[in-house]
């Protein structure tokens, strides 16, 4: 079967501008969610520190970078009470749970190593209340947390209205603060 020219030179030719089009198309950058994925799923990463910040760690004696987060996870207090505890997000120097009840979010619990934030721990400094022997503070209405050995801030947040102040210092007691004051 003989095919006219044209249809010869057409097929050819739309081949090679599809080609050439493909090739020559833009790859789309990592999404938002593809870089949180490769910064979880990577080593520790070095922060970057401002002079004033830098002066500050060597003033407390912080590390330059910040612990693992898978690290920070054995710290966390155990599910009980009708709380189940399910971890949230992990990358370097952070670690998150919530804490749910009746599979309602009632309170979320972290750990943050401020290695790569000193001034992080400024708020601590007035701390006139302690938990566990350690200085505490108020962030607003919902949030309680402790600084652990000038480093660690743990944090308990209220998610829900019944989840008092009260039972977020009693959570954060049930951190293994001693245990954490010992990382390095």
């Amino acid at each position: 079967m003989q095919f006219p020219p044209a249809r010869r030179i057409l097929a050819p030719f739309l081949i090679s501008v599809l080609l050439l089009v493909t090739s020559c198309s833009q790859t789309q950058p990592p999404s938002r969610w593809d870089k949180a994925q490769e910064e979880s799923t990577q080593k520790p990463a070095k922060t970057k520190q401002t002079n004033a910040d830098k002066s500050t760690a060597q003033s407390q004696n912080l590390p330059k970078k910040a612990v693992a987060g898978g690290k920070l996870n054995k710290y966390f207090p155990s599910a009980g009470g009708g709380f189940d505890r399910v971890f949230a997000q992990e990358k370097s120097g952070f670690a998150e749970a919530k804490l749910n009840k009746g599979g309602k979010n009632v309170a979320v619990l972290s750990i943050n190593d401020i290695a790569g934030n000193p001034t992080a721990g400024e708020k601590f400094k007035e701390s006139t209340k302690q938990i566990s022997g350690y200085p505490a503070v108020s962030q607003g209405s919902n949030i309680t947390a402790v600084l652990v050995a000038n480093r660690y801030q743990v944090k308990v947040q209220s998610r829900d209205p019944s989840f008092t102040a009260s039972e977020r210092e009693a959570w954060l007691s049930k951190f293994n603060l001693s245990g954490l004051a010992s990382v390095k």
